[in-house]
């Protein structure tokens, strides 16, 4: 089922989320509509604080990056058969040098901007049947893990830009706020009256 992705506004989006056990309630269910409501919005990565659960929940598929001419075959292949969730994740390291990529929210529709992050990490986190995982990735996924995972910490993209930009993109995220911004999937808008 296709949920309203919350909009930058959200005081959902600003908590760290809390961790669950094996018996969330509809637990199968709610990672189901997670990922039938990423792919309806086409994107790559969604968190549960983005659907209005402040849980430790984000589900990610690369697919869509996995045809950019940019990549090797051997990253064309990792991406395209990258598709997994995170429960109780627990970021362990970042490290590495930093790289600039353009990066967007679906929080945050029609506004990108070139973000640094480190290209390798560590993370702990539990699959599905919560058994327990330790695992390092580098590259497109490790940046798209680090997006989410800021996601249950209560962090978007753009804390991560210049005051300047922050200042450019001030008007947007008003928008996006006051229910004036049209995506093509359904959104819910802190300020927009009649939600």
């Amino acid at each position: 089922m296709i949920i309203p992705i919350y909009g930058y506004g959200e005081p959902v989006l600003r908590q760290v989320a809390a961790e669950i056990s094996p018996d969330y309630p509809n637990l199968k269910e709610v990672i189901a509509n997670m990922y039938d409501t990423m792919y309806n919005a086409y994107g790559v990565g969604l968190a549960a604080p983005q659907v209005g659960m402040s849980i430790r929940l984000f589900v990610i598929d690369t697919e869509p990056f996995s045809d950019s001419s940019d990549l090797s075959k051997e990253e064309q292949e990792q991406l395209k058969n990258f598709k997994k969730t995170f429960i109780n994740a627990k970021m362990l390291k970042e490290e590495g040098d930093e790289w600039g990529f353009n990066e967007g929210c679906l929080s945050i529709p029609d506004v990108r901007e070139d973000v640094y992050r480190n290209e390798r990490i560590t993370i702990e986190y539990c699959e599905e049947d919560f058994v327990m995982k330790t695992e390092v990735f580098d590259g497109l996924i490790a940046r798209v893990i680090q997006h989410e995972y800021d996601h249950i910490e209560g962090v978007l993209f753009t804390d991560k830009i210049s005051m300047l930009k922050k200042t450019l993109i001030k008007k947007k995220l008003q928008n996006i706020m006051d229910g004036k911004a049209f995506p093509d999937y359904r959104m819910k808008f802190a300020n927009k009256k009649g939600r």
